[in-house]
């Protein structure tokens, strides 16, 4: 479960840069709504309410999907597997048990440092703060007064 959650926070933090960067996708998030990609806001929070509800019900049904191994592209979890191995594509496999156990202990540290990395923003943004830059970004403008 925890490498799950560290790969979807590792995930998460990479929308996090990415939509401060600027980066949005061309066209519409939704066309009948008449919501471009380049609408949605860079806060974190923002970001997440600008999707509209039948997307969120697409992710979800999308991510039930991979998890039940319903979809296409991906298995069940079942017991003879390791944790986290459904996707149905070959991965890299790592004979020698040192290495296997370093790469696994990397990912799970990469994966712990993208969650607290998350709660940091949330909890910048939730303050009233820059998610990336909580001292006044790269202008080095002093950050607003919380308290």
């Amino acid at each position: 479960m925890e490498i799950k959650h560290g790969r979807a926070a590792m995930l998460g933090f990479l929308h996090v840069i990415a939509i401060h960067a600027g980066i949005r996708f061309p066209g519409y998030l939704s066309a009948s709504l008449g919501v471009k990609f380049s609408d949605v806001p860079s806060g974190c929070f923002a970001s997440l309410e600008a999707v509209p509800t039948f997307g969120w019900l697409q992710i979800m049904f999308f991510t039930c999907m991979q998890e039940t191994g319903a979809s296409p592209f991906a298995e069940a979890q079942t017991d003879d597997k390791e944790p986290g191995d459904i996707a149905g594509i070959p991965w890299v496999r790592y004979d020698d048990p040192e290495t296997k156990t370093f790469k696994l202990n990397v990912e799970r540290q990469n994966g712990r440092a993208a969650m607290m990395g998350m709660l940091g923003c949330f909890v910048h943004e939730l303050l009233g703060v820059d998610a990336l830059y909580p001292t006044g970004g790269l202008g080095g403008a002093a950050p607003p007064e919380i308290f």
